[in-house]
């Protein structure tokens, strides 16, 4: 497993107990991202596809406001240049993707021309919003995934409808499982 993001600066911080933005306080993307993945990880200008036999983009704010932004601009939003080439690379050489929560708002956007099928549940107003590139919503419940065989890609809601980690994991188990699948 390789995980790799943007070596860019947050779009802010927030305080996840308050919910509320951190006036003044600067992270960066890969930082705060190591910290997740415990220190093991790449700027996503340094992935080698060759060292990869599928990617997954995790959702959440951090999906939709730094590795797109989609929470700031709405249906008008861009991905970011260094994760959007990557996807497209990947995406050219049949290795399939996983999109989990918000994060389906990246493939909707860079394959939507493609006549992509997705979900991000069953929210009418986010999902009329991304079918704006010719992408395909399709309403899912938070235990399952859509999968669209075609372009390789598997989307799922995640947190877009669970209340809790439990309802999340069944969807993104069965993300990960669609996607290695094809892979």
């Amino acid at each position: 497993m390789v995980c790799a993001a943007p070596d860019v600066a947050q779009h802010h911080v927030v305080n996840h107990l308050t919910q509320q933005p951190v006036p003044g306080e600067r992270r960066n993307v890969l930082v705060e991202s190591a910290r997740i993945a415990r220190g093991k990880i790449l700027p996503v200008s340094q992935l080698r596809l060759a060292d990869v036999d599928a990617i997954i983009l995790p959702g959440g704010f951090g999906a939709a406001k730094n590795l797109c932004t989609f929470a700031l601009a709405g249906p008008d939003f861009a991905v970011n240049a260094e994760v959007a080439q990557v996807l497209q690379q990947a995406h050219q050489q049949g290795k399939p993707l996983g999109f989990a929560c918000i994060a389906p708002a990246v493939a909707a956007k860079l394959f939507g021309a493609e006549h992509l099928e997705f979900t991000i549940g069953n929210d009418a107003g986010t999902a009329q919003a991304l079918q704006q590139d010719g992408a395909r919503h399709v309403n899912c419940t938070v235990h399952n995934v859509v999968v669209d065989r075609r372009l390789k890609i598997v989307t799922t809601p995640a947190y877009m409808l669970a209340g809790r980690i439990t309802e999340a994991e069944a969807g993104i188990n069965k993300l990960v499982q669609a996607v290695l699948e094809m892979a």
